[in-house]
């Protein structure tokens, strides 16, 4: 297989070279019901607001068949090692299915049966836990659970919790993840004790922030008036076989993860598995894994007006290297998904942020965007000014359902809550897209501003799941056009050997330690 920078293949030369199209031209009634592709958990992704023509399309088809993307994608699937700078194989996918239905095996031990394994453990655990036959110290029920983690132990699992809300739950979940104290005071107060089962989250076992406040958590359970309380029997672990919590005689039980998931891709592993297994059931856990797996599965068609995810990749790459946008904001019209965007933000930017190819030489060309967002229509009344208006054009991807989680609302003004909701989404797609003319200036919208839609019936874990599959799959294609490690993250190793020279002595550094007499 050969891996070579983008600007080196002839689609670039081609792509560059295609006719710049304007949405004024090309958005009409028939573009907007052509140009979507279904993308699995019944979801639909729609690209008509975006300036790709023909021209730009055959361009973006022979970039991926010239890069071999599909191919590069069963390279992943298969166990090859794609992590270059790590040397680890990349193996989120097979947390929630066998995509290729072939064995991955590595040092004799099979990759597939070792994580079945683990969501067994949690089935059965989860379970036993919502019967009531384990429980904390003093006899009494778990009714609420609180993972300790930071990152992708937190961002993703938090992100999904948080979208599930307006389904049943068994238990509430709580997330401690900041090292600065008043975050853990914050979900401490709001904690019974006697009630609370702890998931300590950190791969490595040696996670810093995550340490501190497992820490902070015993000390508080120790020095708490309720008599018999054994924090041994409040906590758990998610981490490696070989980390220092793997036999830690202070857990109640472990659930092991391995090299081969990155924090980020982490999310259907046992990361998010045990937080969310326990609040919502493992049953709608393994929903989020079906719907993550038909999407993986989705994201295998060579044809990329077929593969949503690979698409949404290609225009990515359009938007960001011919049209040279810098950012891309990510609005969910749900709620539900009010901390996606946080997710994304690492997801994309800790993957794709890089400046040198996967075998660590510089490149000329640009690569991944900044990533924000807010749900809608909060941000209506938030940043779209400058979306509108501003002198910079950000790229938006637009998430919405026609249905509400938990069904309740009222009608004013002869229309639903979840109808203005939607009617807000529709009309600002097409605000975006054709703008408006006047003679005031200041009341002029130019248009011209891109966007995508990801639509369907209703948020469900299955949704969920697709959803989620979806932008993990667009951004490593992505990162496999542009030839990145994008399962690395070397990004956020300095600013943490910095911090320990901080706590140890300055080591000589006299700027560090200048920055530091300032704060402590």
């Amino acid at each position: 297989m050969e891996f070579a920078n983008f600007d080196q293949l002839k689609a670039f030369s081609t792509l560059m070279g295609a006719k710049r199209e304007k949405l004024h031209d090309l958005l009409d009634e028939e573009r907007v019901k052509s140009k979507e592709i279904r993308i699995g958990g019944g979801l639909t992704y729609s690209y008509a607001a975006m300036p790709v023509g023909d021209q730009a399309i055959s361009a973006l088809k022979a970039l991926a068949k010239e890069q071999d993307l599909i191919g590069k994608y069963k390279m992943i699937l298969s166990g090859e090692m794609m992590n270059t700078g790590e040397k680890r194989l990349v193996l989120h996918h097979l947390t929630r299915g066998n995509v290729l239905g072939v064995p991955v095996v590595y040092k004799d031990e099979n990759k597939e049966d070792f994580y079945k394994n683990e969501l067994e453990k949690i089935r059965e655990f989860s379970a036993l836990v919502h019967e009531g036959k384990i429980k904390g110290s003093t006899g009494k029920a778990f009714k609420q659970v609180c993972q300790i983690g930071i990152g992708g132990s937190d961002l993703g699992p938090r992100a999904l919790y948080i979208a599930l809300k307006g389904y049943e739950r068994k238990m509430d979940a709580y997330f401690i993840s900041n090292v600065d104290p008043d975050d853990a005071a914050e979900v401490i107060k709001s904690l019974d004790f006697e009630t609370t089962l702890f998931i300590l989250v950190s791969k490595s076992g040696t996670t810093q922030e995550t340490l501190t406040n497992r820490d902070l958590v015993l000390k508080t359970l120790e020095s708490s008036p309720v008599k018999g309380l054994d924090p041994k029997k409040h906590m758990v672990a998610v981490t490696s076989k070989t980390s220092p919590l793997a036999h830690d005689e202070s857990m109640l039980k472990s659930f092991f993860i391995d090299d081969f998931i990155g924090g980020r891709y982490s999310s259907t592993s046992m990361v998010g598995a045990v937080v969310l297994s326990l609040a919502y059931g493992f049953d709608t856990f393994n929903e989020i894994l079906e719907g993550a797996h038909e999407e993986d599965l989705l994201s295998l068609e060579e044809d990329i007006e077929k593969n949503g995810a690979l698409m949404d990749a290609l225009i990515g790459v359009y938007l960001r290297n011919v049209l040279g946008y810098e950012a891309t904001a990510i609005l969910p019209y749900s709620q539900a998904l009010s901390r996606f965007p946080a997710h994304l933000q690492q997801l994309d930017m800790e993957s794709n942020g890089k400046s040198v190819n996967r075998f660590g030489e510089k490149i000329s060309y640009k690569t991944g965007p900044i990533i924000f967002g807010e749900p809608g229509t909060n941000g209506q009344h938030s940043f779209y000014q400058l979306l509108h208006q501003g002198t910079d054009i950000v790229p938006l991807q637009f998430i919405g359902f026609k249905n509400s989680q938990y069904g309740f609302d009222t009608i004013t003004d002869g229309s639903s809550s979840q109808t203005k909701l939607n009617a807000n989404l529709a009309a600002q797609i097409v605000a975006f897209a054709l703008g408006k003319d006047d003679e005031d200036e200041n009341k002029k919208f130019y248009g011209e501003r891109p966007s995508s839609l990801i639509y369907g019936e209703k948020l469900t874990p299955k949704a969920l799941g697709a959803l989620l599959s979806h932008f993990e799959n667009k951004v490593m294609f992505q990162g496999l056009v542009w030839n990145l490690n994008s399962f690395d993250q070397e990004g956020v190793q300095l600013g943490k050997v910095l911090a320990k020279k901080v706590l140890k002595g300055d080591g000589g550094d006299k700027v560090l330690s200048a920055f530091a007499e300032k704060l402590i």
